[in-house]
């Protein structure tokens, strides 16, 4: 394959039974994108996660027991696992997720954020190559790597500033927000240097079922019920745009199976929400579905915390170059989302516990027996 023609070519990654490797399938939007998989399609699913904080089987208890999900507990980082992994299942593309995503965590802890998203998706991509080279001529054709990412790539909006586009700069502010931009350089770097066939997608905050408890709608939920402060940072004046999980997870196998190689596409719920009107809607839908519990109106617990460094104000995504080239658009509205997401979080209580077991269960999350 031509190192540079491959960019203009569209997608043709539509034969039926392929197999497609995961990583980073036990955590929140690898876990949605491979039920997606399974229950949309026919292709089997090769799930590797290394099971870190954010990381639980009990997230995959729906699919454990499907004949085509294998799942494969290793670190990205570690080369030999992919290259016995990706030799043994053959896989027709990766779709790469696993990655640290907490900002808190990578201003605490910025070398966990380095070894993951930069260091793990340099070997992955490396053993990519190596396997994408030593396969046959049809193989090579269509084999694709999918780089799943984020918006915060881009920086900051101002308050009136026109949304993020995929040609944006990038100017990331934290050290999270850093190491997802040198992972979308590298993969971009080895299609143009090495020719492996890749697309990127940068995606806006994502909300729904199986989210880690500490990120910001199920703690407010986990807070609410228990009638505990729920943390705003500042005056929860900033500003992002909101995606149901589920919509990502059918906009990136679109990105997957017709994109043009070599670009990306930006992937937006187009529903901009301060913090503060976000927490606003979620205390009124639990006043809906708790009105037993011990503060209600559920509102009287927002809290105005301490801000954290460098906050990115705003995050906009404009999707017109998906919903144009690939006809995707979010099919899910954010009040029904949410009432989902919700009502899914009040029933799986016992869900919350189990992944928040050790290191970040009890007093932080609000997970107290």
């Amino acid at each position: 394959m031509c190192i540079l023609c491959a960019q203009f070519c569209g997608g043709n990654f539509g034969e039926a039974g392929l197999k497609i490797l995961v990583t980073g399938g036990a955590g929140f939007i690898g876990s949605a994108l491979i039920r997606y998989l399974l229950e949309r399609t026919d292709h089997d699913v090769v799930n590797v996660d290394k099971l870190s904080y954010s990381g639980s089987r009990a997230t995959l208890s729906a699919i454990n027991n499907s004949p085509r999900h294998l799942f494969e507990q290793q670190d990205i980082c570690d080369g030999d696992a992919l290259e016995r992994i990706f030799a043994s299942q053959r896989p027709d593309a990766v779709m790469h997720l696993a990655a640290e995503s907490h900002v808190d965590r990578s201003i605490d802890r910025p070398a966990d954020f380095i070894q993951s998203n930069i260091v793990g998706t340099y070997q992955l991509l490396e053993t990519a190559l190596a396997y994408f080279r030593a396969s046959d001529e049809k193989a090579r054709k269509r084999f694709r790597f999918h780089h799943i990412s984020t918006d915060e790539v881009y920086g900051a909006l101002a308050p009136e500033g026109p949304a993020f586009t995929e040609t944006t700069a990038y100017a990331p502010n934290s050290p999270y927000a850093a190491s997802k931009a040198a992972s979308d350089h590298l993969v971009h770097a080895w299609h143009r240097t090495y020719g492996l066939p890749v697309v990127l997608s940068n995606c806006s905050n994502n909300y729904g079922p199986f989210q880690f408890p500490e990120k910001l709608i199920p703690l407010c939920i986990l807070k609410a019920i228990r009638g505990e402060p729920i943390p705003v940072y500042g005056r929860g004046e900033n500003v992002r745009d909101w995606l149901f999980v589920e919509d990502h997870a059918e906009a990136l196998y679109r990105v997957l199976s017709d994109g043009r190689i070599g670009e990306r596409y930006n992937v937006g719920g187009d529903c901009e929400l301060s913090n503060l009107e976000l927490v606003k809607k979620l205390c009124a839908v639990l006043d809906e579905q708790r009105p037993d519990d011990p503060v209600v109106p559920h509102s009287k617990l927002i809290t105005y915390v301490t801000d954290r460094p460098g906050h990115d104000f705003r995050y906009a995504i404009d999707a017109g170059k998906i919903q144009n080239e690939l006809g995707w658009r979010p099919t899910t509205d954010f009040e029904p989302g949410l009432h989902k997401t919700v009502s899914w979080y009040l029933d799986n209580l016992e869900w919350c516990r189990t992944v928040t077991q050790g290191e970040y269960a009890g007093e932080r999350l609000g997970l107290r027996d």
